[in-house]
């Protein structure tokens, strides 16, 4: 049973807050971003087999993250599961410092 993937408007402004800074640096940030929709299209099939992120019990829900990137470019894409639908709460640089309750 493929599940529905939203992102929250939090999300979304994480995505094109880093887009912004990927722009600035490099000409590759459309390519980030088309590599991080195909990732996140994993979330579709099965995001149970995704782990739990390190601060799940410290927000005090059921987060999982999704690793995209390599080396120093590393993103994490932070979801839960909620029945059939896959909501994207944040994608943070693995860098950033984790998240906190009133951050999600």
């Amino acid at each position: 049973m493929p599940y529905e993937v939203r992102f929250t408007r939090r999300a979304l402004a994480d995505v094109d807050a880093a887009l912004a800074w990927l722009s600035s640096r490099s000409a590759s940030a459309a390519l980030w971003r088309a590599g991080l929709i195909g990732r996140v299209a994993a979330l579709e099939q099965s995001p149970d087999r995704y782990p739990a992120a390190d601060e799940a019990a410290d927000v005090g829900m059921d987060l999982r993250e999704l690793l995209y990137g390599r080396r120093r470019g590393v993103y994490r894409i932070l979801f839960t599961i909620d029945g059939s639908v896959v909501h994207i709460h944040r994608v943070r640089h693995a860098a950033q410092d984790r998240l906190r309750p009133g951050d999600v």
